[in-house]
């Protein structure tokens, strides 16, 4: 009889500590999908940023190739000097041809045209800023429950009671990081799990 019952006790605790991994890993099933979606839309702006470049170059080769292929009207001071006077030609026209002379386009202006790099670059120095963020939060809970377990000495207490004490409660993602970092210090040591659910200091 004893036997079963130690053995039912056995099968609790595994399925509560089954249960406790379910929803830690749920927390880093949406952790690691937000972050996918951060790569995606990053990955999207710079392709979108490269065909844009890709297409400003490709306009900017045509008119260079069209202005190095353009003939060249020879200036009036190049012209030598006639004895026979001539006569007047509108003003704008060539002194030897009398051919109008056409103003010469100016180029586009490239730099109007391409997009702004910047946001890309924002988008990898928020996400590094999110990533220390989410490290130091960790340091700090990690601290944050040696300290209470320091303060409540040798009681057992839960994981919601710890997460209350925190400030840490209102929410289940809150109290399931509390828990996750429970199971982590209990498998360095540093606390140990008193039954069912309940935790104590690690002995010192």
């Amino acid at each position: 009889m004893v036997s079963v019952t130690h053995t039912a006790y056995d099968i609790e605790i595994t399925a509560e500590s089954l249960q406790e991994d379910l929803a830690r890993l749920g927390v880093q099933k949406q952790a690691l999908e937000r972050e996918l979606a951060a790569v995606v839309a990053h990955l999207g702006s710079v392709q979108r940023a490269l065909s844009a470049l890709q297409a400003v170059m490709s306009q900017a080769g045509q008119t260079s190739a069209e202005s190095a292929g353009a003939p060249r009207i020879p200036a009036p001071a190049d012209v030598a000097p006639q004895t026979d006077p001539l006569p007047s030609k509108p003003a704008g026209t060539s002194a030897t041809t009398g051919i109008r002379a056409q103003p010469t386009a100016s180029p586009p202006d490239i730099r109007e045209s391409a997009p702004p790099a910047a946001p890309a670059r924002d988008s990898l120095a928020s996400k590094s800023h999110a990533d220390a963020d989410r490290q130091v939060k960790y340091g700090k809970l990690t601290e944050q429950i040696l300290e209470y377990f320091a303060e409540v000495g040798d009681v057992d207490v839960r994981a919601r009671d710890v997460a209350a004490a925190l400030g840490r409660d209102t929410d289940s993602g809150s109290i399931n990081a509390v828990r996750s970092t429970l199971d982590r210090l209990v498998g360095t040591s540093r606390i140990r799990r008193a039954g069912r659910g309940l935790y104590r200091a690690g002995k010192s």
